[in-house]
């Protein structure tokens, strides 16, 4: 599908220009590329589900969606936010501060750092009683465009990881995906997808009740974070 912006092809259809004329269009190609490559990725993982809004607050957008694997709805969270890829992977990569940014979090500590953009962590999530907190151990990892075109972040649950803890439920299966581009050079635009089982015995049609509270709220104090002085 690419190979008019990548291949051969392109080469050869570019020979004729002057020097400073290839090297811009070749470099234009080149971005367009990467944009048509993600936005085709990002599609394809978007494109499953059928998102109805549910909140628009703010300049945040909550999305939630019924999926065919899981009794729970899943969520998608669209805004534009001040800040830039590397103000937002700073603050990724300070796990112990979630409890300041991400709804009901009570701790988060890094278990194995394999990189400044890949790591894993431990997270603990206060439940209301009498319901038992919820914990996850998260495989996190970053992956930031060599030409700043794109941020894809995973975070992707590893349960059996470590061992569990008692009067705690451990999350089975959680699944977060951050697609990130930068409109303008102070800008991030951002759609998060949130697909996940909190394990127990939580009644699926209570906690697709409050699905939207949560992202909100965490996007929210992401917002104020980002516009805070490195």
């Amino acid at each position: 599908m690419l190979k008019w912006l990548t291949g051969s092809s392109l080469h050869s259809n570019i020979d004729y220009l002057a020097t400073p004329q290839k090297s811009y269009m070749k470099n234009t190609c080149i971005k367009l590329a990467g944009l048509v490559l993600f936005s085709t990725f990002a599609s394809a993982a978007i494109g499953q589900y059928n998102w109805k809004i549910s909140k628009d607050k703010d300049g945040i957008k909550v999305y939630q969606s019924n999926v065919k694997h899981s009794k729970y709805k899943n969520i998608k969270v669209e805004c534009t936010l001040d800040g830039t890829y590397d103000k937002l992977m700073a603050i990724l990569n300070d796990v112990t501060n979630q409890k300041n940014w991400v709804y009901n979090n009570i701790s988060s500590s890094i278990l194995k750092r394999i990189s400044a953009s890949e790591f894993y962590y431990y997270s603990e999530t206060d439940l209301p009683w009498p319901m038992s907190n919820r914990d996850a151990i998260i495989h996190l990892k970053m992956n930031k465009d060599s030409l700043n075109r794109f941020l894809k972040v995973s975070a992707v649950s590893v349960p059996g990881y470590a061992p569990e803890k008692s009067g705690m439920v451990r999350v089975p299966r959680s699944d977060i995906s951050w697609y990130v581009t930068m409109p303008s050079a102070k800008t991030i635009s951002i759609v998060y997808i949130f697909d996940a089982e909190p394990g127990g015995s939580l009644p699926a049609w209570a906690v697709n009740m409050f699905t939207d509270k949560g992202p909100y709220e965490s996007f929210k104090k992401l917002s104020e974070l980002l516009k805070r002085p490195a």
